[in-house]
């Protein structure tokens, strides 16, 4: 029961921090993804967003931050086994099935719904 309330936190805490961003600044929504995405890679590089995941628990995977982890954790787990190569292979590898989704996902959701100008 805890770790549903640290997820809940873990991502609120998130989505508060990014749209403190978007209200205090001028970066756009995909500035602000970025800034996630390479925050998740940084905390990744140091270990700091496996002890997240420990202690949260599946809500750290939930948000932006954790495609970033995704793509360091994987492209470091097979630059041991692979070499230089391995990075790209670990990266695609461990996030193929997000990206791929995304993509179908958004396919057909363009089929059926029409888009605003």
């Amino acid at each position: 029961m805890i770790k549903i309330l640290y997820s809940f936190l873990f991502c609120g805490a998130i989505c508060l921090i990014a749209q403190l961003i978007l209200d205090n600044s001028k970066l756009t929504p995909g500035h602000i993804t970025s800034i996630l995405v390479v925050t998740g890679s940084f905390l990744d590089i140091f270990s700091i967003y496996d002890k997240i995941v420990e202690i949260v628990g599946g809500g750290a995977m939930v948000p932006i931050t954790s495609f970033g982890h995704q793509l360091i954790h994987g492209g470091l787990a097979s630059a041991v086994s692979f070499g230089p190569f391995g990075i790209i292979m670990g990266m695609f590898d461990l996030t193929a099935s997000g990206i791929s989704a995304a993509i179908i996902f958004s396919f057909f959701f363009t089929l059926i719904f029409k888009p605003r100008n």
